[in-house]
C-alpha cells in the first residue's frame, strides 16, 4: 500500500484567524494541503508532507482507522470531532462551513457564501440553487433550519452553546439562512463547521437522538455529503459509497471504509502494513514521532490542554472537595507525566494554551509542589476524606503509563489511588461522559486556534453537556463568556488569562501539557482537507494506483 517513504523538509502552515467574513466558494478543494513540516509537539499546527501535485485519479477504496468508532451516525448522538465520528459524519452530511487550515478563517463548504455584519451579531449563509440531499429531496433554507432545530432539540454536543448565543434563525427565501445572535461572536461559524452544520434530511426519520437502524421510526443517515451509507455494523465496519450527484462532483474515491482501532501503536502498525490508509493517532508522542520520521503525510495538531487530568467534581466524589483537586494539581509533576507517557518527547506545562498558540498570554499555571499538595490533602483528610481515589484508564501503553505516574505521585503524598481499567476507548468515553463512573482519568480539552471559546465552554461551563468533570461556577461562566465576546485578539488573550488565574484557584481539572494529534495517511493518499477539531473531508481525496507514491 505504502511503497516509498519520504522525509520532507521543515515548513509548517500556521493557523491564524481572518477578520470579517465576506466569502464565496464551492464545496471542497484540496488547496488546504499546501505545506510540509518536521515533527514537533511544541511546533505550530499544520500539514506534514509536501503539497499534492499530479492529476487526480478516480476509483479505489480508502480505509480509515477510527479512534473511537461511532455507535450512531446521528449528529445529535455523536460528537463531531476527528476522534469521535466527525470525519465519518462529514462524509455523509458535509458541513455548511469549514475552517481553512491555511489561515484559520471560516469558508463555505456545503454553503455557497458566508457573510456577517460589522459587529458580528448576524451571519448569513446562502445556498446554491437546486441543492439536494442524497435521496433527491431539496436542501433549501427551510431544510437547514429544520435540521438545526432538530439538532438543538436532540441536545447535540454543542447544542447548549447554540442556545446560549443564537437568538433566532430566519429564512427570507429558499436559498438564504440568517443567524441572529444574542451577542457578538467573531468565531460563530465554528458552530456551522460542527454538528449544527451537518444538515440532516427530513426523510432520515426518527426522533432526534434515536438509535440508528433500530425500532419503528429509527434514524437513517441521509445527508448532502459526498458519500452515502452502504453498510453500518457498529463496532465492526462503516462502508460509504460515492454519490454520483454530489454538488461538488462525484468524489474520486468509489468507497470509504471506516474500521475500529485499538490504540496508537496498533493504528500505526496497521498503517504500515497497509491494512488501513489513514488513521487518527491521539496523544502518543513516540508513535507520532515515528510516523513522521518514517515520512507519512498528515495533519499535526500540537494543542494545549490535550493532556489533562479530568477530575470528577460531582457530589459524592473525592473531587467535590476543592482541596482534593488542588492537592492533585500540585502533587503531580507534568514533567514526570511527559517522561513516562511520552518518553520525554512532548512538552510539560500546566498552562491553558501553549507558547506556540496565538492565544498564549504568559499567565502561569499551577506549579509542582508536593509539600503544598500534602498540606491540602491533610486538610481534606481532617474533615473525613479517606484519601481513596479511583483512576480510570485503558490499557493502551501511554494511557497506562500516565495512570501509573499519577498513582505513584499521589500515593507518595498520602492518597490511596487504585487503577480501574476500561475495556476500550468507547467504554471509557461512556463511563466518563455518560455514566460519570470515575474519580479521575486522562482526557483532553484543547483550546482550539479557530475558536478558543468552544472548548473552554465545553470543559468548564456550568451548563455544558460536554463538561465531564461536572465543574460549575458562575464566576468562571462569566469569564468564559468574556472570551467569546472579546472584540480583538488581544482582548481574547486577556480574557483567557483571567480564566487561567481563576482555574489555578478552583482547579476544574489539572493540566499536564500540550499533546499532539496526528491524522496520518500513506504516501499514496492525496486531496484530504481538514476542518475544525481535526474532522477530515474526503470528498476530494484520491489514491495513487498500485500503491505508488506520487512525486511531490
Amino acid at each position: 500500500m505504502y511503497t516509498k517513504k519520504i522525509r520532507f523538509g521543515p515548513r509548517f502552515v500556521a493557523l491564524g484567524l481572518a477578520g470579517a467574513l465576506m466569502l464565496a466558494g464551492c464545496a471542497s478543494s484540496s488547496g488546504d494541503n499546501s505545506g510540509s513540516a518536521s515533527p514537533s509537539s511544541s511546533g505550530a499546527a499544520g500539514f506534514v508532507g509536501a503539497p499534492d501535485v499530479g492529476e487526480r485519479i478516480d476509483g479505489g477504496v480508502l480505509t480509515f482507522g477510527s479512534y473511537s468508532f461511532p455507535s450512531s451516525l446521528d449528529p445529535t448522538r455523536t460528537q463531531a470531532s476527528g476522534s469521535t465520528g466527525g470525519t465519518e459524519m462529514a462524509a455523509i452530511y458535509d458541513t455548511l462551513v469549514r475552517s481553512d487550515s491555511t489561515n484559520g478563517s471560516f469558508v463555505p463548504q456545503l454553503a455557497k457564501t458566508l457573510s456577517n455584519n460589522s459587529d458580528f451579531t448576524s451571519y448569513t449563509v446562502t445556498l446554491a440553487d437546486g441543492l439536494t440531499f442524497s435521496d433527491g429531496s431539496p436542501l433549501d433554507a427551510e431544510a437547514v433550519k429544520w435540521s438545526i432545530d432538530r439538532f438543538v432539540a436532540g441536545k447535540g454536543d454543542v447544542s447548549q452553546t447554540w442556545l446560549n448565543i443564537v437568538d433566532r434563525i430566519e429564512t427570507p427565501d429558499a436559498t438564504t439562512v440568517e443567524f441572529v445572535l444574542e451577542r457578538p461572536w467573531r468565531q460563530f461559524p465554528a458552530l456551522l463547521s460542527l454538528g449544527p452544520g451537518m444538515i440532516v434530511a427530513r426523510s432520515s426519520g426518527g426522533k432526534a437522538g434515536s438509535v440508528s437502524g433500530t425500532g419503528e421510526g429509527a434514524f437513517t443517515p441521509i445527508g448532502a455529503g459526498p458519500f452515502t451509507l452502504a453498510k453500518f455494523a457498529p463496532h465492526e465496519e462503516l462502508v460509504l459509497a460515492a454519490r454520483t450527484d454530489y454538488q461538488g462532483g462525484k468524489p474520486p474515491l468509489d468507497t470509504v471504509r471506516f474500521v475500529p482501532t485499538s490504540g496508537a501503536q496498533s493504528q500505526y502498525e496497521s498503517l504500515k502494513s497497509g491494512q488501513i490508509d489513514m488513521t487518527y493517532i491521539l496523544r502518543d508522542e513516540a508513535v507520532i514521532e515515528q510516523a513522521l520520521d518514517d515520512g507519512y503525510s498528515g495533519y499535526l495538531s500540537p494543542t494545549g490542554q490535550n493532556g489533562i487530568g479530568t477530575i470528577n467534581n460531582r457530589e459524592g466524589k473525592p473531587g467535590a472537595d476543592v482541596r482534593v483537586r488542588q492537592a492533585i494539581a500540585y502533587g503531580v509533576d507534568p514533567a514526570a507525566v511527559n517522561t513516562r507517557a511520552n518518553n520525554g518527547l512532548g512538552s510539560a506545562s500546566s498552562e491553558l494554551v501553549p507558547q506556540t498558540s496565538r492565544w498564549y498570554n504568559n499567565t502561569a499555571g499551577i506549579p509542582f509542589d508536593q509539600v503544598k499538595a500534602k498540606a491540602l490533602l491533610d486538610q481534606a483528610k481532617s474533615d473525613g476524606y479517606d484519601g481513596k481515589l479511583r483512576y480510570l484508564t485503558t490499557s493502551e501503553p501511554s494511557q497506562q503509563a500516565t495512570a501509573l505516574t499519577v498513582q505513584a505521585s499521589l500515593n507518595a503524598i498520602g492518597f490511596d489511588v487504585t487503577i480501574d481499567y476500561a475495556t476500550d476507548v468507547t467504554d471509557l468515553v461512556r463511563r466518563v461522559y455518560k455514566d460519570h463512573d470515575f474519580d479521575m482519568t486522562r482526557g483532553g480539552a484543547p483550546v482550539g486556534e479557530e475558536a478558543p471559546y468552544l472548548n473552554l465552554y465545553n470543559s468548564m461551563a456550568s451548563d455544558s453537556k460536554n463538561n465531564p468533570s461536572g465543574f460549575a461556577d458562575p464566576e468562571m461562566d462569566a469569564m468564559i463568556t468574556a472570551v467569546q465576546t472579546a472584540s480583538t485578539d488581544d482582548a481574547v488573550r486577556e480574557a483567557i488569562s483571567k480564566v487561567q488565574e481563576y482555574a489555578n484557584a478552583t482547579v476544574p481539572y489539572v493540566i499536564w501539557g500540550p499533546a499532539s494529534v496526528l491524522t496520518a495517511w500513506a504516501g499514496n493518499v492525496h486531496g484530504v482537507v481538514r476542518n475544525i477539531t481535526d474532522i477530515m473531508f474526503l470528498g476530494g481525496a484520491w489514491i495513487s494506483p498500485n500503491g505508488e507514491t506520487v512525486e511531490r
